[in-house]
């Protein structure tokens, strides 16, 4: 097959649509991506991107086609609408130009924003192709539970866009089970809607903690809690920070990994309560993260009460299962049942910082051996359920029916 790849992110973003295409190239398919200037998550172009002008580059074999937009910035409700509004105009006029090429079939890559769909919609009525389009985040509960547009009118006209982007697809691949009444409830038959849970890429594994090489990262000795990814509103972190002060007298660190628009802030707080069991240890490449989870006691998801979260599968949550570790769900719903069925860790309510610290004291207190036997459970359960080499198949068959169709 020839896949044209539709996408806002893509590397040296640190996105899960990296591996796929990488994937997908090795299984002997053809891919094109269109894709924006890299600017997430510091709001900034990395270096030798100007975001200005087209850019055609290679990734892997692959043939990347950059075209421009405007930066994030700090993540506001301003620059955001711009950043988005922006790659959907560039790529929408853009992509027929440049991309003349035969597809069997577009990919839609959506972690936010929806507007990606537009893109793929030009491309879809200049090349007759088929769009399977993957949901990772759901307007317009999305942007209400985040509070990025919260006017019920513009609400109703975001759900009006979706309606149309869902009726212009011909497959719909959800993260969650949960999503798909929702995606129905917008006028899409099940028929076309599938389940495709993320997977964790092959490098998360199970590997041996490394003390020296944790101290020179900054992890102190003693129980560890790391949590990794972006650091954002919707992660309610202030929350991890309310029960790293509760347990501020026990052996216990708490570890963040990455960055995000409230990482400043974090910091600033932690300084003023004097919680020096905490670290923030910067942004990593994804291939070094199983290196750093491997120093972990306990690795930490969490995400605001919300109605819409209670229906999201974290992605980091396959990447914690994968590497064998006990994991603690400050979740709901869906991502919480998931550490439940496994017996991969402990899940508490979300935005409760007692309840958290109470979770953590329960794990911390736990013999090694049996938060040990919770790694190997977890890591059974991706096996099982979130394997990479499995569910690349299993896109395959869906890309090709999606072709065959037309």
């Amino acid at each position: 097959m020839h896949v044209l790849i539709v996408t806002q992110y893509f590397w040296p973003e640190n996105f899960r649509i990296n591996d796929l295409v990488s994937g997908l190239h090795d299984r002997g398919h053809r891919v094109t991506v269109l894709t924006g200037h890299p600017n997430y998550p510091s709001g900034q172009f990395t270096h030798g991107y100007d975001g200005r002008r087209v850019a055609e580059e290679q990734y892997e074999g692959i043939r990347v086609v950059r075209v421009p937009l405007l930066p994030r910035g700090q993540g506001s409700g301003v620059r955001l609408f711009l950043n988005y509004l922006s790659f959907a105009v560039s790529a929408s006029v853009l992509g027929p130009r440049l991309l003349r090429e035969a597809y069997d079939v577009i990919f839609v890559y959506e972690p936010s924003p929806m507007t990606v769909g537009y893109p793929a919609m030009v491309m879809k009525r200049r090349t007759r192709r088929p769009i399977v389009f993957y949901i990772q985040d759901l307007w317009p509960e999305s942007l209400s539970a985040t509070g990025f547009v919260t006017h019920p009118w513009a609400l109703r006209a975001v759900e009006w866009m979706v309606r149309g982007i869902y009726r212009a697809c011909d497959r719909i691949l959800v993260t969650s089970r949960a999503f798909i009444p929702r995606v129905e409830r917008l006028g899409v038959p099940a028929r076309r809607i599938a389940y495709y849970p993320q997977y964790a890429e092959g490098f998360y594994r199970p590997l041996a903690p490394d003390l020296d090489w944790a101290r020179a990262q900054g992890v102190q000795a003693g129980f560890t809690v790391m949590f990794a990814g972006n650091m954002g509103l919707a992660q309610d972190l202030s929350t991890v920070l309310d029960a790293a002060e509760m347990l501020r007298d026990r052996d216990i660190n708490w570890v963040f990994v990455g960055d995000g628009s409230v990482r400043a802030n974090l910091e600033q707080q932690a300084r003023e309560r004097q919680l020096d069991r905490v670290a923030f240890l910067g942004s990593h490449p994804a291939e070094q993260m199983p290196r750093f989870f491997a120093q972990a006691d306990a690795l930490l998801v969490s995400l605001t009460r919300d109605e819409l979260f209670a229906l999201t599968v974290p992605a980091k949550l396959q990447s914690y299962l994968a590497s064998g570790r006990p994991v603690l769900a400050s979740l709901a719903g869906e991502g919480a049942q998931i550490v439940e069925e496994a017996g991969a860790g402990l899940s508490c309510a979300p935005q409760d910082a007692r309840a958290l610290a109470d979770a953590v004291t329960r794990l911390h207190e736990t013999p090694p051996e049996e938060r040990a036997e919770m790694g190997r459970r977890g890591r059974a359960y991706f096996e099982a359920h979130f394997e990479r080499e499995r569910l690349l198949t299993e896109l395959e068959a869906l890309l090709a029916e999606a072709g065959g169709a037309r």
